[in-house]
């Protein structure tokens, strides 16, 4: 496979994309902007110039008849730096709902095959003199991490010079006529098998999970087909109160963010009537299995987990605690493994069988998993676009194959922000959810800040599980 042709996996979001008419895997990040409102024409000038720097924005995708090879990236004949970079007006008064309601429409919109797979929308006539920019892209490029990386080279601060130092140390080599000890090196071979062979049975345990879950029934009726509407919503929290929750019981700042979505399942499906004590929910989590030094690479380099969701829960301590325990069995049950591996294998079965096979899963049901929820790591610093600063930035993630609902979560600066975007039918209300995950978090950091002897008192049932 050369570097320009698509993985299993990239592909697949084409395919999946192929499956629905009302699917557009598409992923984007919204950004909140400082200071005035440049000109159109002065946007697209600095998009022309920077996204050049990343070759996947100049580049089509080339197909082939009857999926007989995997798509590549070619160069496009032609490019027209205002077929990607658009401007519309919001709703007044340019408020949060306005903005997202604008959001919402263009993610709606499939991108257009025909050119590059990339767009930024800016929106004027935000409240408070603001200005924002929507910049979207097709899943098949890059994942949640890699478009991160691909955000920062659009930003002031890329450089496009040397990269940081490599201060990891040089690997060990063996000196010439090294001997070798034909009883350690058959004891080298043998734990390398058996540790093989325990890691063949991990995945294969992990992949029948994964399978018994999506097979299985919700306890609500909360995914199916998809319209060709979306809403969208967002919250943002302080990221010191999530580590501090996370500091206090032990836990990840992944547990914490996933017990506060917890939270804002079991309150909204409370206010629509929906019983949420008949059992847990299921939701895909996205594993990043990135190298650090593939970081830049536009594609496709994750697996999956699928933790439920104790939204039959009620106490937000014990959330938490369910939350960190299954998201840990899951981590331990081999389905990360399991996900990688099927990957991997993909990548050597015929791609019309590969194509064929995922439009097809595409179009059938599936009722055991409800919602995508991704969390990725962004900018620990403030970005900058020609001079203005990004106020706030907000992830916005895909819906696909029933799953009604997607939340996206991504630290910047000293935030964690939530997106939440959601079919336009679905149950679920968008802007409910988003109160619901903030005001999860409230509770864990009242019950962290809690007596010291509360605090005590959650850690012993967090070690309990």
């Amino acid at each position: 496979m050369n570097d320009n042709q698509l993985t299993a996996l990239d592909a697949g979001f084409l395919q999946a994309e192929d499956s629905d008419s009302h699917t557009s895997m598409a992923i984007a990040a919204l950004a909140i902007m400082d200071g005035p409102v440049p000109s159109l024409a002065e946007v697209q000038a600095v998009f022309d110039e920077r996204s050049e720097r990343i070759p996947r924005c100049r580049q089509v995708l080339r197909t082939h008849a009857l999926d007989l090879s995997a798509p590549e990236w070619v160069p496009a004949r032609t490019f027209d730096i205002t077929h990607h970079v658009r401007r519309r007006t919001v709703t007044g008064p340019g408020d949060e709902a306005a903005v997202h309601r604008a959001v919402a429409d263009v993610m709606e919109r499939r991108l257009d095959r025909s050119r590059p797979l990339w767009e930024a929308w800016i929106f004027d006539g935000l409240a408070a003199g603001r200005w924002a920019i929507l910049i979207k892209l097709h899943h098949c490029i890059a994942d949640g991490v890699s478009a991160t990386a691909m955000l920062t080279d659009i930003c002031d601060e890329a450089t496009g010079g040397d990269s940081e130092p490599d201060c990891r140390p040089a690997p060990l080599r063996s000196p010439r006529g090294l001997v070798v000890n034909p009883i350690t090196f058959g004891l080298d071979i043998w734990r390398t098998v058996t540790a093989t062979a325990r890691a063949g049975v991990r995945a294969a345990v992990g992949a029948a999970n994964v399978v018994a879950d999506v097979l299985a029934s919700p306890a609500a009726p909360l995914n199916g087909p998809l319209s060709d509407l979306r809403r969208f919503s967002a919250t943002q929290v302080p990221l010191h109160d999530v580590q501090l929750v996370s500091r206090r019981f032990g836990v990840t700042v992944n547990d914490v963010a996933l017990a506060a979505i917890t939270e804002g399942f079991r309150a909204t499906m409370v206010e629509r009537g929906i019983e949420p004590s008949a059992g847990p929910i299921r939701t895909v989590v996205p594993v990043s299995v990135r190298p650090a030094e593939l970081l830049h690479d536009s594609d496709n380099r994750v697996s999956l987990l699928l933790p439920a969701l104790p939204v039959d829960r009620s106490d937000p301590l014990e959330q938490l605690r369910l939350v960190h325990k299954r998201l840990t069995k899951a981590k331990g049950s081999g389905q990360r493994q399991a996900g990688s591996l099927a990957v991997a294998a993909a990548n050597l079965v015929p791609f019309p069988i590969i194509a064929s096979t995922v439009r097809l899963l595409g179009r059938l049901p599936q009722r055991g998993i409800v919602a995508v929820t991704t969390n990725v790591p962004g900018p620990q610093h403030i970005l900058r676009i020609m001079g203005r600063r990004i106020i706030e930035l907000v992830p916005v993630p895909p819906l696909a194959v029933g799953m009604r609902t997607g939340i996206a979560i991504m630290s910047y600066a000293d935030c964690l922000a939530f997106g939440v975007i959601g079919d336009f039918d679905a149950e679920l209300d968008v802007d409910e959810l988003a109160r619901g995950i903030a005001h999860g978090l409230t509770r864990l950091v009242d019950v962290a800040t809690a007596a010291p002897h509360t605090r005590r008192l959650g850690n012993l049932l967090l070690l309990s599980g």
